[in-house]
């Protein structure tokens, strides 16, 4: 019985924010219900709309981002940035004269510890590359790997965090978020912004690590499921027409539209997410319907076959978003306990060959597919963890985290690959030559779209804030 007298079963719906509540599910589960559980989405971009597509202020060369996020922290010195002189030191003490750094478990007693990863040149650049990624390594050309990168925090959380926001904290908005707002979308019956979270659960930074922080709530990212249906309730349920869904979301919007307060803008969008779901419901199937993708690329990807059979089905459907107007799309691997991310803390070759094993494939594919269909010169590309991992060793053969200098590359996009920029030091303990922050590889990518850092700013707190925080720089060796 509630507290008025009535029923809870049937007590009248005393406001219009309490009839669409709980009508939610009276109205046949609308399509996405289980997105806006993590509330509202978008509206159709038309003119007026906030994610209307606009025009940059900077000439552009990508449309849209894809980034595929190795959660954790994957090791340079394994992958793209080999160190003959940490072979020869392994097993003792790091010398004084390449200079401290600050660990999270690494003991003052622990010895350098040298890789069993073999590397090769690749490409016209002769881009060094290991033996993790041997599909990758042949789409060299394609690669500008910036062997300089740094951050702040050694941290997951906190290096997370200014990964996809420029902060330490959570709270301020993601990158994908500060993006669709500068841009909007080229899609009405998609989201703007979708996060593919690895199947193997959160990471330390949660979802507040793509979530669009003090942006309005129609910035906020779509969180695709892992598995075969990424979206939930895409059909329409038995017996209900296509007209009488539009009926329902004419009724909602026309409740909206008379009591709406204008500044209530997580319900204007949740509101407007029932209109994306009806629109998803009938484009949406098709792009995430992966059975209908010829086998050769199916097989391209390694869908169908293990390892590579999840991250290959996110890999060919990022493809497919940013096809239909998507603009930012976040592709993880790794999730849940730190051995099932890259954070290979016990034992880094164990670790790297199962993680490198899942996804080279799938990323090679991703950068074949997008180049042979004209699309890699719009897409950005973008690789990286939060961090890097330690020279020295922990627990013997594993690795701590390290953020004093690591790898990421950026491919398309208008960025000029068969390259490597910047070093670290004979032992990838320092970032010696053209440093760049994560700052900067934000400001890159705002670059490659036409969007300058300092325009794109948003008031918040009396402060017009922005993505790069501090002044970033521009990486003009790969543009």
């Amino acid at each position: 019985m509630h507290p008025d007298g009535f029923p809870e079963h049937s007590r009248p719906t005393r406001n219009r924010r309490e009839f669409i509540r709980d009508s939610c599910c009276g109205f046949g589960g609308l399509a996405l219900a289980s997105l806006l559980h993590a509330q509202g989405r978008r509206a159709a971009p038309g003119d007026n709309h906030p994610l209307a597509p606009k025009r940059p202020p900077l000439p552009a060369k990508a449309k849209s981002v894809i980034f595929l996020f190795m959660a954790g922290g994957p090791s340079h010195m394994e992958t793209f940035d080999p160190k003959p002189l940490l072979n020869e030191l392994s097993g003792q003490p790091r010398p004084k004269a390449f200079g401290e750094a600050k660990y999270q478990f690494i003991q003052t007693t622990a010895k350098l510890l040298g890789t069993k990863r073999t590397f090769q040149k690749y490409g016209r650049g002769g881009i060094e590359v290991s033996d993790l990624f041997p599909r990758v390594a042949a789409c060299a050309d394609d690669l500008a790997v910036i062997r300089s990168c740094h951050g702040n925090s050694v941290v997951h959380s906190a290096a997370q965090y200014e990964l996809f926001s420029g902060r330490l904290v959570p709270g301020a908005p993601s990158m994908g978020s500060w993006i669709t707002y500068g841009l909007g979308t080229e899609s009405d019956s998609l989201p703007a912004y979708v996060v593919m979270p690895d199947p193997d659960g959160a990471l330390p930074a949660g979802q507040p690590m793509y979530a669009q922080g003090f942006l309005p709530a129609i910035y906020q990212p779509t969180m695709f499921r892992p598995g075969a249906r990424p979206v939930l309730n895409l059909d329409l349920p038995p017996g209900i027409s296509l007209a009488e869904r539009r009926r329902t979301l004419d009724l909602i919007r026309h409740l909206n539209e008379s009591a709406l307060d204008p500044h209530d803008a997580e319900f204007s969008a949740r509101i407007n997410a029932y209109d994306l779901a009806f629109r998803m419901q009938t484009e949406a199937p098709e792009v995430l319907d992966l059975s209908r993708e010829p086998q050769e690329t199916l097989d391209l990807y390694g869908i169908g076959t293990e390892p590579t059979n999840d991250y290959g089905r996110r890999c060919l459907l990022a493809r497919k978003l940013v096809e239909k107007g998507v603009r930012f799309v976040c592709v993880v691997s790794g999730g849940g306990s730190g051995r099932l991310t890259w954070d290979a803390h016990e034992d880094i070759e164990e670790n790297h060959l199962r993680m490198a094993v899942q996804t080279d494939q799938p990323m090679a594919a991703l950068l074949t597919d997008l180049k042979r269909r004209g699309l890699l010169d719009s897409t950005l590309v973008l690789w990286g963890g939060e961090f890097g991992r330690s020279p020295e060793a922990q627990s013997g053969q594993g690795r701590d985290h390290h953020n004093l200098g690591f790898s990421m590359w950026l491919a398309g996009g208008g960025i000029k690959g068969g390259q490597v920029v910047g070093a670290t030091d004979e032992i990838g303990l320092q970032a010696v030559e053209k440093p760049y922050h994560l700052r900067d590889i934000h400001t890159t990518i705002l670059n490659q779209l036409g969007l300058d850092q300092h325009q794109l700013t948003y008031p918040h707190l009396g402060r017009n804030e922005r993505l790069t925080f501090v002044e970033g720089k521009v990486i003009r060796e790969i543009v």
